[in-house]
């Protein structure tokens, strides 16, 4: 008897023992794969079909394509462990490496972040999208990654005392914190657009079903590229830039250390890269102004 993916990614979701915060990430990379063929029967999925799904999330950085592989991977094992399936029709597929054109590097050293006219540009196309905005200014404003934001339930916020809490990499819990713009946005979203029959802070409504669930990534992303569109100053911007903007924007107002607790790195060494960001800004910023200082010279 033939069980379709949709089933298996249930049990396979199920299982006793997981984190709340691998619960979370798991439901949140396989929602686009069970969206697209949730409803066929597991056995017709064939590598070159999974392929060609994996190929199509070009828009991925490859440490998160990596990641929505390696969680496929490991739903085709629990298949096959359950004998709905033989064997994995992804076992030992080569992962995506980094595309140097998109700035993608394996040591991750080159960091992408908004400049001051991007930002500009950004916050300009924000208004009609009330949903969108207090997305970008939380990711902008508290330094949490794109899964951790939609992972966000309504409760996790002290509104008080502006300031949520969230599961990082690792299970590990931090603090994020935000100030007066991000709370007015924040207050006009809950109060006019999130559902609140969800649990979920950023939510979304199917157009002909009419059911209200958790706002998905794919969602999210449809959303940010259409906005993003309306400037060719914001070309190739990615939501993830805006943790990298946040991060640069601090380094030298805080001590490294207490960068590092905001952003949940576990290793210090990730944190230190956004050191090298700044001076790269800093000798940007002295060559213009001794440009300008030679000009004046010369008029004088």
């Amino acid at each position: 008897m033939s069980i379709s993916l949709a089933t298996v990614a249930t049990e396979f979701l199920d299982r006793p023992g997981l984190a709340k915060s691998t619960l979370q990430s798991y439901e949140l990379t396989l929602m686009p794969l069970l969206e697209r063929h949730g409803s066929l029967p597991v056995e017709t999925l064939s590598r070159s079909l999974l392929e060609s799904y994996l190929n199509g999330l070009d828009h991925l950085a490859y440490t998160t394509h990596n990641r929505h592989q390696a969680t496929l991977q490991s739903l085709f094992n629990f298949a096959v462990e359950q004998s709905y399936l033989c064997a994995n029709p992804i076992g030992h597929l080569k992962r995506r490496k980094p595309n140097q054109l998109k700035g993608e590097h394996g040591t991750d050293e080159v960091i992408r972040y908004l400049s001051p006219s991007q930002i500009e540009a950004l916050y300009s196309l924000l208004e009609r999208n009330s949903r969108l905005h207090t997305l970008v200014l939380l990711l902008h404003r508290t330094g949490a990654r794109i899964s951790e934001a939609l992972a966000l339930n309504f409760d996790d916020l002290d509104l008080a005392n502006c300031k949520f809490r969230v599961l990082g990499k690792g299970n590990k819990q931090r603090w994020c914190f935000y100030g007066q713009d991000l709370d007015r946005v924040l207050e006009k979203y809950l109060r006019l657009y999130r559902h609140s029959n969800c649990p979920a802070l950023f939510t979304a409504q199917q157009p002909v079903t009419r059911k209200v669930t958790r706002l998905s990534y794919r969602a999210a992303h449809n959303d940010w590229t259409r906005l993003i569109a309306q400037n060719s100053v914001l070309k190739g911007v990615r939501l993830h830039d805006l943790r990298h903007t946040f991060a640069t924007e601090r380094v030298g107002l805080m001590g490294i250390e207490e960068l590092r607790a905001l952003m949940g790195h576990s290793n210090i060494q990730t944190t230190l890269r956004y050191q090298k960001v700044t001076s790269s800004r800093a000798e940007e910023v002295a060559k213009q102004a001794l440009e300008v200082l030679t000009k004046s010279k010369v008029a004088l």
